[in-house]
């Protein structure tokens, strides 16, 4: 099965320089190309590692495949069906995403970045191929093919490319129903207001059903609550999984261990203690 986000690298590199010299002829700054350099290297190492991923996980779909009581095949209303739920999926995987610190590990990659554009949607994770897919395990379960649903997901993923960008600024009455450049820029936004909204893949649905959505209005301030600052790809890919490692080895209880792996990502010892001392006070 050819490996449709490979086959699009051409196109993204032309969308990138067309967004770039649109930019500057607009006088707009949304380059720097330090970070866009950065942003494209992590998206080589994902290429590269996610070949290896995408093997793991196409034979670990079709080992449950074999074992669904039904396989639905491949029929037009199967596709459609599969389509809304690989979206719900990937709408559950993506909050989970900032809401666990364990896969935040891995997603924070792709929010590491200040700046906004179409090489910021290139900015991805080393690690998260080997991980993020346990999300997925139900579908083959419930009878859908595993090629349907790794092209399904690799569809997702090009949607997304293009909703990285300054230069749309509203797709009009489909900003309801699609995830948007809109939609995508407050996802990516630090902004109080804006954090933790926002989640959808295709279909910005799933957040005004739970709760998770958030209309842009003032601007958007981009990047991390608390920035790296830095362009090497390799501290960019491991820097959370580091802060992980020093945080578990930070403290000798082991509820404070599975909240620094499983909890909110902002969850701090002291800060909780502070608020249990808090709430003793009063």
């Amino acid at each position: 099965m050819p490996d449709l986000i490979q086959l699009a690298i051409p196109a993204f590199v032309l969308l990138l320089v067309a967004e770039a010299v649109a930019a500057w002829r607009m006088q707009m700054d949304i380059y720097d190309w330090r970070d866009t350099a950065a942003s494209i290297s992590m998206g080589l190492g994902h290429v590269v590692l996610d070949l290896a991923a995408k093997v793991m996980v196409f034979a670990a779909f079709s080992f449950l495949y074999r074992h669904a009581p039904l396989k639905l095949g491949y029929a037009w209303w199967v596709w459609l069906v599969a389509f809304f739920a690989e979206d719900f999926t990937y709408y559950w995987f993506h909050r989970a995403s900032h809401e666990c610190r364990f896969f935040w590990a891995s997603h924070v990659v792709h929010h590491s970045s200040q700046r906004y554009n179409l090489g910021t949607a290139l900015r991805q994770t080393w690690t998260g191929g080997f991980i993020h897919p346990v999300f997925w395990l139900w579908m083959p379960l419930a009878g859908f093919p595993p090629a349907m649903i790794l092209t399904l997901n690799a569809v997702s993923l090009l949607y997304q490319f293009w909703i990285h960008t300054e230069l749309v600024r509203s797709i009009g009455p489909l900003e309801w129903v699609l995830n948007s450049p809109s939609h995508h820029r407050v996802h990516h936004a630090t902004n109080p207001q804006y954090i933790d909204r926002n989640h959808g893949g295709w279909l910005i649905i799933w957040d005004r059903i739970f709760g998770t959505f958030e209309p842009e209005v003032e601007p958007c301030v981009y990047g991390l609550t608390k920035n790296i600052e830095t362009f090497n790809p390799v501290r960019i890919a491991f820097h959370e999984w580091v802060d992980i490692g020093r945080d578990l080895w930070s403290t000798k209880h082991w509820r404070a261990r599975w909240q620094y792996l499983f909890g909110n990502p902002g969850w701090r010892e002291a800060t909780q203690s502070v608020a249990q001392v808090e709430v003793a006070a009063d």
